[in-house]
């Protein structure tokens, strides 16, 4: 009996670490705020455009960059897409250098973050595919739970680089320095990853189907509006709240530095769920009942952490040091969705020259979900004087990804096995 290889092959890890790498421009953005404002007299209004510009790339240009990865190859997606960020991120910094007056800088960097926002879908769209096919065989799902890792991986990064690096050199090397983690991801992609060709199974060998089949093909099947709609929920909810940890912890009067440390290492968990996913998928169990599982947790963790009795200093809950432990169970069970929904997004996409653009898809639903929980979560918040209501909101979510787990695993479980 043949047994998989322990280790994954340098093509996969290539990919990985491009996804990682774009990852971290997503998050290089929260800890130089205070930089920016300092150095460019930014505005928190222009803070909040420059952190929503990669969410607006992804609600109106996610299917479209998966089309595009579909039909220009995988590799070739990618590594425009590693290209641009790397460029954008090296102009970026050289605003900060170049002693633009405040507006100039401002509009220069909200146009170069509007292209990386397209460079990440470029590079995270044909990821997925990418590894089912370097993947060695019977390692494939562990792989994906691996990718399902790279978004709190490289955020976390990020958040416990960035402060230092700012500090110590300011928040143009910061971009710099990014821009130079990019560039190594390309060549490794380059060196690393064979050709599109490569990557066409000989039955789909026309690859191409034109765009407008694809999506045509895409959009009329149910089950990327299904993993669309349920990726949806589940990022709504983690992003709403490891989000608001620094406000929150702002308002308990944590220190800046401990409340940084704090919340990558909650964004950080979530990397143990993605990974025991994808092992916990490898070895059999449905992906249903992982679903329900990350889902179910992610409501129990979330009323663990907000909910109370009461308001103000009457109010009853539990100390302090459980509700981080509850974020941190939160953000570690969730993990199992995403690794778990990526697996499903190969299974239930039309065809194998349409998996990017599920992904696409997928993208899409989830940049909406980012883009609008935030703003429900801190309204809701403002009206009931706190954060205690913070549960209800992603309970909500929770119990909606529970049913869409449900038609999930009767659509993509082969016959016989269990959902």
């Amino acid at each position: 009996m043949n047994s998989a290889p322990s280790r994954l092959p340098p093509a996969t890890l290539a990919v990985l670490f491009a996804g990682v790498s774009a990852a971290l421009h997503l998050g290089k953005l929260p800890p130089a705020v205070s930089a920016l404002q300092a150095s460019l007299g930014i505005g928190l209004v222009e803070a909040g455009f420059l952190l929503a510009l990669v969410q607006v790339a992804g609600m109106t240009l996610g299917l479209l960059a998966g089309l595009a990865a579909d039909a220009i190859g995988l590799r070739r997606s990618m590594l425009i897409g590693l290209a641009m960020l790397t460029v954008a991120s090296v102009l970026g910094g050289g605003v900060g250098v170049a002693g633009w007056p405040g507006a100039g800088a401002v509009h220069a960097l909200l146009g170069l973050r509007a292209i990386e926002g397209l460079g990440f879908l470029m590079v995270v769209m044909p990821a997925p595919a990418l590894i089912r096919t370097t993947a060695p065989p019977g390692r494939e799902k562990s792989a994906l739970g691996w990718w399902g890792a790279y978004m709190p991986l490289g955020v976390a990064a990020a958040l416990l680089v960035g402060p230092f690096l700012i500090g110590a050199a300011g928040w143009p090397a910061w971009w710099w320095a990014i821009a130079a983690v990019s560039a190594a991801a390309a060549l490794c992609v380059a060196l690393c990853v064979p050709g599109d060709d490569a990557h066409v199974p000989p039955s789909t060998a026309p690859r191409a189907a034109s765009w407008s089949a694809r999506s045509r093909s895409t959009l009329r099947s149910t089950g990327p509006w299904l993993v669309a709609a349920a990726f949806a929920v589940y990022s709504s909810q983690w992003i709403a709240v490891i989000g608001f940890l620094p406000a929150i912890y702002a308002e308990a009067g944590v220190p800046a530095k401990w409340s940084a440390l704090l919340t990558a290492l909650a964004a950080a968990m979530n990397i143990g769920g993605n990974v025991l996913g994808g092992r916990w998928l490898q070895r059999g169990v449905p992906a249903g009942r992982l679903l329900r599982w990350g889902y179910a947790s992610m409501a129990v963790g979330a009323v663990a952490a907000f909910a109370q009795v009461g308001a103000g200093v009457d109010a009853v809950g539990l100390p302090p040091p459980l509700r981080y432990l509850a974020i941190c169970g939160f953000s570690l069970a969730g993990g199992m969705v995403p690794a778990t929904l990526f697996v499903l997004a190969v299974r239930v996409a039309p065809g194998a020259s349409t998996v990017a653009t599920t992904v696409g898809l997928m993208q899409q639903a989830s940049a909406f979900g980012q883009f609008a929980a935030p703003p429900l979560v801190a309204w809701l918040a403002h009206r009931a004087g706190g954060w205690q209501w913070t549960w209800a909101v992603t309970a909500g979510c929770a119990a909606i990804g529970i049913l869409l787990a449900g038609r999930l695993a009767r659509r993509s479980a082969p016959a016989g096995v269990p959902a």
